[in-house]
């Protein structure tokens, strides 16, 4: 317990926090029960999320007892966002979200043993709560002064303007605090630092209706290294459910790592210690250009997410992708999720020759240009090499009946999948 504290500042996962010589005692006097929450406004939670729960794992590692909040209430009102109200979504989906991001979280954390963790969920004390009971118990004790100050909501004012549902929003979050402080006893609250108001806030509400002191500690939200929000890529954000962001995109994510922010990004989600991240970023620093940084930082994320059998089944399908293994030996699930990140073209049937498509995934730029590479030997389907420029998809032993795997000179992929038998 006493080198926890020491690691996360190390590790820069300390934005912010209350007091920090009173939260490093905390921290060292013995096992202390801490809370981080996650609202279920998707069904899937994304990589930025994974700094929460993987400081959370960090701070269960050395002892301390977590609460994993899933606001089944607060996330059917959601938190204010700078630029427009957000979508109310039915009753019935947040909760099958809330099931669903509980899911996602409870493989990080333990539930036995002396620091289990427990789940648990504002809805439980939020919904039996009157509106009268609200106002009088939680209501006054909050400045609407100090709440229009606070940078979400006077952007909003200034801007699209604001519900009351969001603007109260704080309101419910603090009380989640104060249940959480009087149900297990909780001191401490994590969260990332575009909650710190909001969390502050709760620190105060606990404060001023049962005058004791608790704690709050919020982590940097990662950015890339033009500044631009981290997790974010041309298709969207970097989801943890499969089905969303396969495996292969999510490993390729991490692989894909600027030079200048692997080794944060290593410190926030790599549970290796110091002394192996420092060497990962000579080795780096020595030989950029085999990004061993990168590839150490892609497995290790995607087994914690995914598996380890994940990684296997990616880095097979990476080098069956280029010629080093046996495409036909990969599985359809991986195969499809490496497929979707390529440029792809669908024929409607097999009589489709190939040097059309070629040109219909962007690998040639006309029809006489897709011809000449076939004749001189520079493209290839399914890792064998094309000669003949009038070869038709019929001709090709299609990967489970559907797929082919295009190749131009030794990097340039593209995909073909045939329409799903009916």
């Amino acid at each position: 317990m006493s080198e926890v504290w020491q690691d996360l500042r190390w590790r820069a996962l300390v934005a912010r926090s209350t007091d920090q010589d009173a939260l490093r005692a905390a921290l060292q006097a013995g096992p202390l029960t801490y809370y981080v929450g996650f609202d279920p406004t998707a069904a899937s939670l994304h990589v930025g999320h994974l700094v929460q729960v993987l400081t959370a794992r960090r701070l269960q590692q050395a002892g301390h007892r977590p609460l994993l909040l899933v606001g089944g209430a607060t996330g059917l009102v959601g938190d204010p966002r700078p630029s427009a109200e957000r979508t109310m979504n039915p009753p019935a989906v947040v909760a099958d979200w809330v099931g669903g991001l509980q899911a996602q979280i409870a493989p990080f954390l333990d539930f036995e043993g002396p620091a289990a963790a427990s789940m648990v969920n504002n809805l439980d004390w939020t919904q039996p709560m009157s509106v009268i009971d609200f106002l009088r118990d939680v209501g006054k004790h909050f400045s609407v002064n100090r709440m229009l100050d606070r940078e979400a909501v006077s952007r909003r004012l200034a801007t699209t303007g604001i519900s009351f549902s969001e603007f109260a929003y704080v309101l419910l979050q603090s009380n989640d605090y104060l249940q959480l402080k009087r149900r297990y006893g909780c001191v401490l609250q994590l969260g990332g630092s575009d909650q710190w108001g909001n969390i502050t806030a709760g620190c105060e509400l606990v404060r001023r209706v049962d005058q004791r002191v608790v704690h709050a500690l919020a982590t940097p939200l990662l950015t890339k290294a033009d500044g631009t929000k981290f997790g974010k890529t041309e298709s969207g954000a970097v989801w943890l459910d499969p089905a969303l962001t396969s495996p292969y995109a999510f490993y390729q994510f991490w692989l894909n790592a600027e030079d200048a922010k692997v080794l944060d990004y290593l410190k926030a989600f790599s549970f290796r210690p110091r002394p192996e991240i420092e060497d990962l970023g000579e080795r780096s620093a020595h030989d950029p250009g085999a990004r061993i940084a990168q590839r150490a930082l892609a497995r290790e994320v995607t087994a914690l997410v995914h598996g380890q059998h994940a990684v296997a089944a990616v880095e097979e399908v990476s080098a069956a992708l280029f010629g080093a293994s046996d495409l036909a030996a990969v599985d359809e699930s991986t195969l499809r999720g490496a497929l979707q990140e390529l440029p792809t073209a669908t024929p409607a049937h097999e009589r489709v020759p190939v040097a059309q498509l070629l040109v219909d995934t962007g690998l040639a730029s006309s029809l006489s240009g897709a011809r000449r590479t076939i004749t001189a030997g520079g493209a290839s389907i399914n890792n064998a090499k094309l000669t003949d420029p009038s070869t038709t998809i019929a001709d090709v032993q299609l990967l489970h009946g559907r797929y082919a795997v295009l190749r131009r000179g030794k990097k340039s992929l593209a995909a073909v999948a045939l329409p799903a038998p009916r």
